[in-house]
This record gives structure tokens, C-alpha cells and sequence, in this order.
């Protein structure tokens, strides 16, 4: 089975994703500054695909598998889930 994003909301410190297999990861948006510092409507004109989510008008993708693996974006410093 492939895991892939079902939701995505936001609250003010966290991306929250839903995944297929009834998981729900919640990750800090410290990791992703585009979105940290993203209004919250561009923040919700997001696609998701099988792999991850896209945010077009952000140049901003994240995958499935990355988030799964405790990664933020790696094109800023790495961080890492504890």
C-alpha cells in the first residue's frame, strides 16, 4: 500500500497531514519557513498528489516520505525528529 496525504490543515505552530492509512502526522512549520511565513490563504492553495503536497504559488513541495522520516525542507539546515 502506498501512504499518501489525505488533509492537510494548519494551526499556528503546526502542519497537521492526515494520511490514507488513518495516521495523523503534525510537524512544526519551523521546518518549512515558506509556509511559516505564508498567509493563511496560501497556504491553503495547496494539490496533493500521491507523493506528497505542492503549494504552487509557494515553490513548495513536501513528501510523504520526507515527513515520515522526520525531515523538514533540505534546502535550509537539517532538522531532524527527536
Amino acid at each position: 500500500m502506498s501512504i499518501s496525504a489525505k488533509q492537510v490543515r494548519f494551526d499556528d505552530s503546526y502542519l497537521w497531514v492526515e494520511l490514507n492509512d488513518a495516521r495523523t502526522l503534525g510537524v512544526p512549520l519551523v521546518w518549512f519557513p515558506k509556509l511559516l511565513n505564508a498567509t493563511e490563504q496560501d497556504r491553503q492553495q495547496f494539490e496533493l498528489s500521491a507523493r506528497g503536497i505542492h503549494w504552487e504559488g509557494l515553490n513548495e513541495d513536501i513528501s510523504i516520505e520526507g515527513l515520515l522520516n522526520g525531515q523538514g525542507d533540505l534546502s535550509q539546515r537539517p532538522h531532524h525528529a527527536a
